[in-house]
């Protein structure tokens, strides 16, 4: 689960520089960023779903 949620956290801040929201980097307004970052978010929710099912399987 912290995986994902590391992610999660990282996925978000690279959406957010692709779309040239977060400050002026090399990484800013370029929309692979965004869409790597969009990836990255959906692959971290994932882990984080399989994670609670596996902790509450285990109970």
């Amino acid at each position: 689960m912290s995986l994902g949620l590391l992610a999660l956290v990282l996925g978000g801040v690279w959406t957010l520089q692709g779309l040239g929201r977060i400050g002026d980097g090399l990484m800013s307004d370029r929309t692979g960023w965004a869409v790597v970052g969009g990836v990255l978010i959906v692959a971290g929710l994932a882990l984080i779903v399989l994670g609670m099912r596996r902790r509450s399987a285990g109970r």
